[in-house]
């Protein structure tokens, strides 16, 4: 018996998405103004987030009308600059705003700045229209990515609204409301039907209904019994639930899923890390070679004319601007997060995504990831010899120190631990069992490895057992054994089946007995399955698999399990929702429990990682031919609006597109 639990690594960064080309932190942060737009726009309606797009609009039409098809001896000189001056203002004073922000942060060459350089430029040269049409455009593609970044929030936000701020306590059967974060350990919620769990808790009411929508990502409804864990988040079914509370606000499940989604976007996926970098010195160069297209051709063409290549530049500037791939890179990660909390799969950072979309094999546990970890006792084999219901108190009482499923079951058959009894120098031993001593005698309670591990002697086959085997010794004499089963998760074959669809080896691993291992395995059509393993053999055949050059997922959920996570390409965790650690332990979270949610998992890496590059090749492509173009005089402004940002809004219309994938 393999006794488990959890090692924590701690992710706690912040971290906000990222619009900008040239900055070292995301260009969305609390105080750089831009992030301020997005989330005004986001909160207020469309037409007011699109008013000043429209005012410039309606005056550019009039002024293209005025110039072209109705012409006006009045609509000239001064007249017409300052017409378009008043259309420039609504879009182009924010960015121009931004752009000395930027500038006295010591960021020059933002995107703000090339936009401000092109249309002012457009401006001196007489190309008023143009001018106005660029920042318009321009603006009209923030707006949209605006709208693109709120909805990729969104499924944050959802969680983020899951934490009342008020409860219900009952005191002295008086009900007061206070305050969720003030609520202290102990202290008893009333929860009326349809409200809300603010605080992690004990169901001290016989039995409720709960939706757990907001931690697992199912609507179904979850019963829960007296002495049942429930959590905040969790929806009170159509009856009056009374809940102890047994976690501070602060520490929470749901806090925690909260603060790992919200972090996630601090681990970036080597696209990302790329974009960053190379915007950082492309940005600077292009401003260059395009001051260069300015002022070099006066050494060699003949007919040089200054405002016909000032205008060469211009173009050449505005269709460098690579905001549509530092825009949409970072959108289509953070969407593909989005999209896996929504499903309950949780991952610690956009890294993880892209490095899941390349796992070629998936090395897991048996218990509590393949089959339910809900143990019943089945069988008691107690020798003779030995008074069957002491040795079973003693039993009970040695596993009331564990966690492990196997205990919980023991003790389901057994019942209240007896207090009169006292263990001394209780031992747990990694993938083995406990040990302690009572009134100076030893017990050990554990697989039959245990038995071998301090030469006891026991004349069973373990190997004839089909379930799993809980061996028992006492004054370091063979005493007995339990059997305990375990069911195979409803959705395990499926998983299997959609692994082996993606092209994915699968592996099963558990130190239980080889032949219930087998057992499981065979039912569920898995090739590679072994048993009686120690964490160390764990390692041992995961380092097969990497010397093979092929990537490996592994997904467990214990203490054993720990070396073997970390040393895999991704770590999994099936948190579900009664393991505390697991949420801070592996690279990848599933709420609920389903092993179907590994190959959602993969899949969703998959397609985030397609659109990403589907991205990076639109944005490379359109802009180095249209740059080229803009070099030689064939591209005129509204070719580089289009290369510029028509293409971030494509590339934005792209990265948002996995929100709505069905999985």
């Amino acid at each position: 018996m393999i006794h488990q639990d959890k090692e924590i690594k701690n992710t706690k960064t912040k971290a906000k998405p990222s619009c900008c080309c040239s900055h070292d932190e995301p260009v969305h942060s609390d105080n750089d103004g831009h992030d301020h737009d997005h989330e005004h726009g986001a909160e207020g309606s469309l037409f007011k987030m699109f008013l000043p797009s429209i005012i410039s609009f309606i005056l550019l039409l009039i002024g293209i009308g005025l110039d072209n098809y109705f012409p006006q001896d009045w609509f000239t000189g001064y007249v017409r600059i300052g017409w378009y001056v008043i259309a420039y203002i609504p879009v182009g004073l924010p960015v121009l705003k931004e752009a000395y922000e930027s500038i006295v942060k010591g960021d020059v060459f933002s995107e703000f700045f090339l936009m401000c350089i092109a249309t002012i430029g457009a401006f001196a040269i007489g190309e008023y229209p143009e001018g106005v049409a660029v920042m318009l455009f321009y603006t009209i593609g923030e707006t949209f990515q605006g709208m693109a970044v709120s909805k990729a929030k969104s499924n944050i936000k959802s969680l983020l609204d899951q934490r009342p701020d008020e409860v219900n306590i009952i005191e002295n059967n008086i009900v007061t409301k206070v305050k969720a974060k003030d609520v202290q350990i102990g202290a008893i919620i009333q929860l009326k039907a349809g409200e809300k769990l603010g605080l992690d808790g004990e169901l001290l009411s016989d039995s409720a209904s709960f939706n757990t929508a907001a931690l697992t990502g199912e609507s179904k409804p979850d019963t829960k019994k007296k002495g049942d864990t429930v959590l905040a988040g969790m929806i009170n079914g159509n009856t009056i639930a009374q809940v102890k509370v047994t976690t501070a606000y602060n520490n929470s499940k749901l806090s925690k899923i909260l603060e790992l989604v919200q972090n996630a976007t601090t681990k970036k996926a080597p696209a990302e890390l790329f974009i960053r970098k190379f915007a950082k010195i492309y940005t600077p160069i292009v401003v260059y070679l395009a001051i260069g297209i300015c002022l070099l051709p006066m050494l060699f063409v003949d007919n040089y004319v200054f405002s016909d290549w000032l205008y060469r530049a211009l173009v050449f500037l505005v269709i460098s601007c690579p905001c549509a791939l530092v825009i949409s890179i970072p959108l289509g990660y953070f969407g593909g997060i989005g999209a896996a909390s929504k499903n309950g799969i949780l991952f610690k950072g956009s890294n993880f995504l892209d490095s899941i979309s390349t796992i070629q094999n998936v090395v897991m546990d048996k218990t509590g990831t393949m089959t339910e970890g809900v143990f019943k006792v089945q069988e008691v084999i107690i020798k003779p010899e030995f008074n069957k219901e002491e040795i079973l108190k003693l039993v009970n009482a040695l596993e009331g120190k564990s966690t492990h499923p196997v205990a919980t079951a023991i003790h389901n058959h057994v019942g209240t631990i007896d207090s009169s009894i006292e263990l001394n120098n209780v031992e747990e031993i990694s993938g083995h069992g406990l040990k302690a001593e009572i009134n100076g005698k030893e017990l050990h309670v554990g697989n039959f490895k245990l038995l071998d591990k301090f030469n006891i002697s026991y004349d069973v086959d373990p190997s004839s057992v089909v379930y799993t085997t809980i061996a028992i010794a006492y004054e370091r004499k063979f005493a007995g054994y339990l059997t305990i089963a375990d069911e195979i998760k409803a959705d395990a074959q499926e998983t299997v089946s959609k692994l082996k669809s993606l092209g994915v080896k699968v592996t099963m691993l558990s130190g239980d007995k080889t032949n219930v291992v087998q057992f499981v395995a065979d039912k569920l059509k898995i090739l590679n399955a072994f048993g009686d393993l120690l964490p160390e053999d764990k390692v041992n055949k995961v380092n097969e698999i990497k010397a093979k050059n092929e990537t490996v997922a592994f997904v467990g959920d214990g203490v054993n399990d720990a070396p073997v996570i970390a040393l895999s390409t991704v770590g999994i965790a099936m948190g579900g929702l009664g393991s505390d650690a697991a949420i801070e332990t592996a690279d990848v979270v599933i709420q609920d429990d389903k092993p179907s949610k590994i190959a959602m998992a993969i899949n969703i890496g998959k397609q985030t990682k397609k659109i990403v590059w589907q991205n990076i090749t639109l944005a490379f492509v359109v802009k180095a031919f249209v740059l080229i173009l803009g070099a030689g005089g064939l591209a005129t402004m509204w070719e580089a609006v289009f290369a510029d940002v028509g293409v971030a809004l494509l590339a934005i219309l792209n990265a948002v597109r996995i929100q709505r994938m069905k999985f």
